[in-house]
């Protein structure tokens, strides 16, 4: 959202209310209306602007900015009626509207706590995380011995997965006396998940990867394509996928969905579908679903069920569990494959470090063995190694642009004798 600048009339009266107005103007919120007919206010340009307030408080957001608007022509540059007619614009949804006449305060009055706080909110609830963060911060330096800013921008912060900034914002709020439940809740809210869940503040994302794998003993090597388009909402995500596989020669096609979606306290599920060609290297149908818990203090269970059509159909059945423990993550996988021979297991272990406290960027280690689907990032095909090792490096160069480089080791595979060279790249952007 662009900041629009536009020019405003000052009266020589002060910007800010005094405690005893603002005093004044609570009570008379609270009084009935007949009382407030009855009660005698220090002038009546805040006794009309407790009026008003009763309007947009009632749901009659649109009669109030016309009231606002009407005294305003009465006092223009007003800075208090200024910032009931924003804070009511962006209740309203009005976001643009509403950050022009809040920044018309704080840009002549830089030191109104109260200002910065309404203009973080909006930056927030418009999508806009980044000035949001920015808004909170002048609120924190204004009021350092405020919970409540240290928890707005841990919010804020959060929404644009800076989890260790967030972190220490709620345990400064905590250490401030915001309710302990609150700060619990906040805490927990921290827990691990997936960074395609939300969008740092930005609405759409987009991927395009690219994976080779190379065999020992002359077998012709694989490759593999996705480009990924993702619409990030208020909470979750869906992307729509185009998938292309080259294996011995043989090119196949497929398009998927993957979504990631709110459940429950502390869940969430992905889920993914995708159609394959009739016939060929890909499977025809395949569909997933994972759900995530968080429990405890930075502990995380999941579930998932993966069903991939082939000329049969194959189940793979996993539970999972994760640690997360400051800027560290460590999961452990378990999957299981009946109908293949006596059944067939699989384990993977991942330890991850998200070295910039956000969600997206990160180092990680996995090791793995046996018959599973989790080390394949496009779901297409079935992994079986005795033992594989991977090594991953996720940076943003800017807020914008980012990429994965990923490098791994299968020894053993389907084909005896045979060790697999994996190779992987991903361009990221957000916008």
């Amino acid at each position: 959202m662009k900041t629009r600048n536009s020019s405003v009339v000052i009266q020589r009266q002060p910007w800010q209310m005094s405690c005893l107005r603002w005093s004044l103007l609570l009570a008379l919120t609270a009084a009935s209306p007949c009382l407030l007919a009855q009660t005698a206010a220090p002038d009546s340009l805040t006794a009309q602007m407790v009026q008003i307030r009763q309007l947009a408080t009632s749901g009659q957001r649109q009669q109030a900015i016309q009231a606002y608007t009407a005294l305003l022509a009465q006092h223009p540059g007003n800075g208090d009626l200024l910032l009931a007619r924003g804070r009511t614009y962006a209740w309203d949804g009005q976001y643009t509207a509403a950050e022009s006449d809040i920044r018309q305060v704080v840009q002549h009055s830089p030191d109104y706590a109260d200002a910065w706080s309404a203009l973080g909110d909006t930056y927030r609830w418009a999508g806009d995380s980044r000035q949001a963060v920015d808004a909170y911060s002048h609120w924190v330096a204004l009021a350092p011995r405020d919970p409540n800013a240290y928890i707005a921008r841990g919010r804020a912060q959060r929404d644009l997965g800076q989890l260790a900034a967030a972190r220490a914002d709620f345990d400064t709020a905590g250490t401030l006396g915001a309710n302990p439940a609150e700060v619990t809740d906040l805490r927990e809210s921290l827990m691990p998940r997936a960074a395609s869940s939300y969008g740092a503040g930005y609405n759409w994302g987009a991927s395009l990867s690219w994976d080779h794998t190379g065999f020992t003993g002359g077998q012709q090597g694989w490759n593999d394509w996705d480009l990924s388009l993702r619409h990030y909402f208020t909470e979750g995500s869906l992307a729509v996928e185009m998938l292309r596989s080259d294996h011995y020669g043989i090119n196949d096609n497929a398009w998927a969905l993957d979504g990631y979606v709110p459940l429950w306290s502390r869940a969430y599920a992905n889920l993914r579908y995708q159609e394959g060609p009739s016939s060929g290297i890909l499977p025809k149908q395949e569909w997933r679903a994972e759900v995530f818990q968080g429990v405890g203090h930075g502990w995380e269970l999941s579930a998932s069920i993966d069903h991939l059509r082939f000329s049969s159909d194959t189940q793979f059945y996993g539970i999972g569990i994760g640690r997360y423990w400051g800027n560290w993550y460590a999961r452990y996988k378990l999957q299981y494959v009946p109908g293949v021979g006596s059944g067939s297991w699989s384990n993977r272990f991942l330890l991850r470090n998200y070295y910039r406290g956000d969600a997206y960027d990160y180092w990680e280690v996995s090791v793995s063995n046996g018959r599973s689907t989790d080390l394949n990032r496009f779901g297409t095909q079935v992994i079986d190694n005795n033992a594989a090792f991977g090594v991953a490096w996720t940076h943003y160069l800017t807020h914008r642009w980012g990429f994965k480089v990923s490098a791994g080791y299968g020894l053993g595979s389907d084909v005896p004798d045979v060790n697999e060279q994996i190779l992987s790249l991903t361009l990221y952007t957000l916008w």
